[in-house]
């Protein structure tokens, strides 16, 4: 028995198939791509990749569409990740929590190393801003530190093994004092934590907790990097008072899922670079302690596998269990 096609039907087959391959000879990116938040909105990852992305979009003539997974320090936002289609229209900003990661979670469903394609680092952050709650009476380290010894203080992260953990972990132990470190699910509840009273300490970018210090909500006493902030000349180190203390704030960097083709991953790389020369976008990550990088991504790649043995030394100085 033999099954024939209308001509009508065949022309509107042709029609739909000519279709199809045109649009997936376009050029990328020819539809919106999804930009993967491993946080809730309001954290330091999320404001920036905002303020950075809608500049990328200008450069590639494409739209982001944000797309906040939060929850059990990035690891659900990067599976996520690691199980889309390789085709550039699924991709992750991430904090260098995802490199910590190996180091405290004793089984993870991926290896950060084999399971994505490195596709550049957006920026290094140069440290966290140490804030309290009004209600704590400390102006500055020495005095939180003398407060700390006398009472069980606790600080908010936006997770186990990200840099805010290891900032307050670090500061513990190098002070003998009772910090308890109390994990949120991403960097805005754990702000949220501090200006409720629910905590005491947290440890945000300055992007993010300035405006609430300067409106009263919570103080600023010191800052974590290795040398004061340009922006903040009259806010001292937590190392001017704690001999050898620096914690930086890590990194935000770009991946895709693995076999990312080399031509997606450097169209992609190459307008992240771009849009942070942007003045605006610049001085947005300066003045809030980062420094703008946007390397290569066979560059970026060679960082992150030393950075994935380097945070593994950190947490384990710090004392962090695996869990």
């Amino acid at each position: 028995m033999s099954c024939r096609m209308s001509p009508a039907l065949a022309l509107a087959l042709a029609a739909l198939f000519s279709a199809g391959t045109a649009l997936a000879q376009q050029p990328y990116p020819n539809r919106p791509v999804r930009l993967v938040i491993p946080f809730p909105a309001g954290g330091n990852v999320d404001v920036f990749s905002r303020v950075l992305f809608r500049q990328v979009e200008a450069e590639l003539g494409a739209t982001f569409v944000i797309d906040n997974r939060g929850g059990a320090n990035g690891i659900v936002a990067a599976d996520t990740v690691r199980s889309a289609a390789p085709d550039g229209y699924t991709v992750m900003n991430t904090s260098f929590s995802f490199a910590v990661n190996p180091a405290i979670v004793k089984r993870l469903p991926y290896d950060v190393v084999r399971d994505f394609t490195p596709i550049t680092n957006v920026a290094t952050g140069l440290g966290y801003l140490l804030v309290v709650h009004p209600s704590v009476p400390a102006k500055n380290t020495a005095e939180l530190i003398e407060v700390a010894r006398k009472q069980s203080l606790r600080y908010s992260t936006a997770g186990i093994g990200n840099g805010q953990h290891l900032a307050g972990a670090l500061l513990a132990n190098m002070t003998k004092t009772d910090l308890l470190h109390v994990p949120y699910k991403g960097g805005g509840p754990a702000m949220t934590a501090v200006l409720g009273g629910e905590v005491q300490i947290h440890f945000p970018a300055a992007s993010v907790g300035l405006p609430h210090a300067k409106a009263g909500r919570v103080r600023s006493i010191a800052f974590t990097g290795a040398k004061r902030l340009a922006n903040l000349p009259d806010l001292p180190t937590v190392g001017e008072t704690v001999p050898g203390y620096v914690s930086d704030a890590g990194w935000h960097g770009m991946f895709g899922p693995p076999r990312l083709p080399a031509a997606i991953t450097n169209r992609l790389q190459q307008a992240v670079h771009k849009a942070l020369q942007e003045p605006k976008v610049n001085a947005h990550f300066v003045d809030n302690g980062y420094e703008p990088n946007g390397d290569r991504p066979e560059v970026w790649a060679a960082k992150f596998r030393e950075d994935v043995k380097r945070f593994a030394a950190i947490a384990k100085a710090a004392g962090i269990e695996p869990q």
